[in-house]
């Protein structure tokens, strides 16, 4: 059935069939979840919308709330349900294992940890085949660059401006976004440099980034040449010649970032970054928590895309389609490093978490999820490029597969981020016309559509004309 939506814009758009019935909602009236939600849970859990939804089930891309309302899920639980909420294959696996074996710990042996851990270092490159599973993407993250500094015997660790990399005290110090930065210590031996941002940096064109779209910004580089390219590697080894010592412990980074909004790199910066960062005795860390498991579409891992093998990659979110689990994978010699002294995870690697992990495993590989993400990505790149070239106050649309950023401005050509009170007003206007998106940037000016991978075409053009009708009716408020 058609719904019809309360809010400033409607569209004429019919959201795509769906054939399954959501249960009754049967719990807490909305407004006791709401006094418990200011009595009982911490204040600092925000929630998004000005009157926030109480979503009670979700079956694949859509989410349902108490009302019966439907929704086209287009954030997937910030960029983690990968293949589909409760997708009946994960589901099943699931199930079965509760049944059998909840926890152990891995200091005995049981079937799923050995047989995911097979599983999942086979679709890594050599030599990246030892996994240490975890639970959350702080912790893997916060274990990389532990590893990093204990096989290097060395401190320093370089991240990214812009990025996100967790929120736990040992992860602020890469995590290079104010909004999570809090008053207390952080961050000792974690220094950030220049992010390559080609839309919003102070060098970027036409051709800098591995995407479907490029940036309106125009260069003369001739073939194989990147300008922009040359001039952040430039800033990285100022940063390396001026703000660490002769020898580091690492560099991590974002094959796309994330939390800032779908950034991308020029082409050849990360190769040529991790080259500067093994001559300073560094490892290099890839933090995959939102790129990884086919989401980019052309690779199943983000740093296959730039073309570089790291040392350490970082897996949470999508690993468990919104179970809790994450993993950092390495080499055999630098896992060694930890067996010196004990370091070890209680819940790590449980039986459920594995036989998830594995459930997922397969069905990216059964239902074609990495294939859908390239398709459906580029188509959806491609249409949200056109409203970009229609209204000024699009500047930017950029990504790769289904981890997609479109950039609010005020125009095009200063590039200053829309006021946020403005950007939340299309935002809303979205979700009330039945497409939930997130929010991204320093500003909070940039829209992340990253969405379970199962979505389809025909979610791409209900988004889309979603999308526009929220812009023209910020054009007709305007004026």
């Amino acid at each position: 059935r058609q719904q019809k939506w309360k809010g400033s814009v409607s569209t004429q758009a019919k959201m795509p069939p769906c054939d399954f019935v959501p249960e009754k909602y049967e719990s807490y009236l909305y407004e006791r979840m709401q006094k418990i939600r200011e009595q009982s849970i911490a204040p600092s859990l925000r929630t998004y919308y000005k009157k926030p939804l109480l979503l009670h089930q979700g079956h694949m891309q859509w989410l349902f709330d108490h009302e019966g309302r439907r929704y086209l899920d287009l954030f997937a639980g910030i960029v983690t349900v990968s293949v589909g909420h409760c997708h009946p294959k994960v589901t099943m696996a699931t199930q079965k294992q509760l049944a059998r074996l909840w926890h152990t710990s891995s200091i005995y042996m049981y079937p799923p940890i050995h047989e995911y851990a097979e599983k999942l270092t086979s679709l890594f490159p050599d030599p990246l085949k030892v996994v240490y599973l975890t639970n959350s993407g702080s912790e893997a993250n916060d274990l990389a660059m532990f590893m990093a500094r204990v096989h290097t015997r060395n401190f320093d660790i370089i991240s990214l401006r812009g990025g996100y990399h967790g929120s736990s005290p040992y992860t602020l110090g890469l995590t290079s976004l104010t909004p999570y930065k809090h008053g207390v210590a952080n961050g000792f031996g974690c220094t950030a440099t220049m992010l390559p941002d080609v839309f919003r940096g102070p060098w970027g064109g036409s051709h800098c980034r591995d995407s479907p779209v490029q940036t309106v910004r125009k260069c003369s580089c001739t073939e194989g040449a990147c300008l922009a390219k040359d001039q952040y590697t430039e800033q990285f080894k100022d940063t390396l010649n001026t703000s660490v010592p002769k020898t580091v412990a690492g560099f991590i980074a974002e094959p796309i970032q994330g939390v800032n909004g779908a950034v991308q790199y020029p082409r050849n910066f990360l190769k040529e970054a991790y080259q500067l960062i093994r001559e300073r005795g560094g490892l290099c860390i890839s933090d995959e928590v939102q790129t990884g498991f086919g989401r980019t579409g052309s690779h199943f891992w983000g740093f296959q895309t730039h073309g570089v093998v790291p040392d350490i990659v970082t897996l949470a979110k999508g690993i468990g389609n919104g179970f809790p689990m994450a993993a950092v994978v390495t080499t055999k010699e630098i896992a060694n490093s930890l067996a010196q002294n004990l370091h070890f995870n209680t819940f790590g690697g449980n039986p459920l978490a594995c036989v998830v992990g594995a459930a997922v495993l397969d069905a990216i590989e059964e239902d074609g999820l990495q294939k859908n993400s390239e398709d459906v990505g580029t188509y959806m790149l491609l249409e949200l490029a056109k409203l970009r070239d229609k209204f000024e106050i699009v500047g930017d649309v950029r990504g790769k597969g289904l981890m997609i950023g479109v950039e609010m401005v005020t125009d095009k050509e200063c590039r200053r981020p829309l006021p946020a009170e403005e950007i939340s007003q299309i935002w809303e206007d979205c979700k009330d016309m039945g497409v939930l998106i997130g929010r991204g940037g320093l500003y909070s000016q940039t829209f992340r559509i990253k969405p379970p991978m199962c979505i389809t075409k025909r979610d791409v053009d209900f988004t889309v004309e979603v999308f526009r009708t929220a812009l023209q009716g910020y054009m007709e408020r305007a004026t």
